[in-house]
C-alpha cells in the first residue's frame, strides 16, 4: 500500500531533494536554526536517504533562552528587537553556522499562531535568515492561514529559496 502524500508535502520533497542535489554537486552541509517550524525543515532533510552526506544538524530554538544558550543570539538584542525580527534571524543564521560544520545555514522565526500576533507582527509573520558562502541574507514574509499551514508554507520556503541562492 503507497502512502498518498498531499500537493504540499510532495513540493517540499521535491525543493527538499533540489537542495540535497545542489548541497552535494557543491561539496557543502546544511546546519537549520528553527523557531516557529520546531524542527520541521530538519525533519523534511533527514527523511531522505543518503542526508548525512549533505546535512550536517538542527538547532530546534523555540524558546529564546534556547537562541542565546545555543546560537550565541544576545539576550539584550531579542529583549529590544524581539524574537520575531530581522536581527533574531541574522543572529540565528550566524549562531548556527558557528556552532555547526557547515557552510550553509537556515534560520526561521515567525508567528504561527493562532495567538501571539501583535498589529506590527500579525500571525503568519516569518523573518529567515539564509548564510550561503560569501553572504547573508535576512527577509520576511507572511503566509496566511491556520499554524500548520504556516509552518508547511515557511519549511517550503525556505527550501526555494536555498535553491535559489545555491543554484
Amino acid at each position: 500500500m503507497t502512502q498518498e502524500l498531499s500537493k504540499s508535502e510532495l513540493s517540499t520533497q521535491y525543493l527538499c531533494g533540489l537542495v540535497a542535489d545542489l548541497m552535494l554537486k557543491n561539496k557543502l552541509k546544511l546546519v537549520t536554526a528553527e523557531s516557529c517550524t520546531g524542527g520541521m525543515i530538519a525533519a523534511a532533510c533527514t527523511d531522505l536517504a543518503g542526508s548525512s552526506d549533505w546535512f550536517e544538524r538542527g538547532f530546534v530554538t523555540y524558546s529564546n533562552d534556547a537562541k542565546t544558550e545555543l546560537l550565541d543570539v544576545q539576550a539584550q538584542l531579542l529583549l529590544s528587537e524581539g524574537a520575531v525580527s530581522e536581527a533574531a534571524a541574522r543572529a540565528m543564521v550566524r549562531g548556527a553556522l558557528a556552532h555547526a560544520h557547515a557552510q550553509v545555514a537556515v534560520a526561521v522565526t515567525g508567528v504561527a499562531g493562532p495567538t501571539g500576533g501583535s498589529p506590527a507582527k500579525p500571525v503568519g509573520t516569518v523573518w529567515f535568515g539564509f548564510a550561503v558562502p560569501g553572504q547573508v541574507i535576512t527577509e520576511k514574509r507572511h503566509f496566511d492561514g491556520d499554524r500548520a499551514q504556516v509552518r508547511a508554507a515557511t519549511v517550503r520556503h525556505a527550501f526555494t529559496r536555498l535553491v535559489e541562492l545555491l543554484g
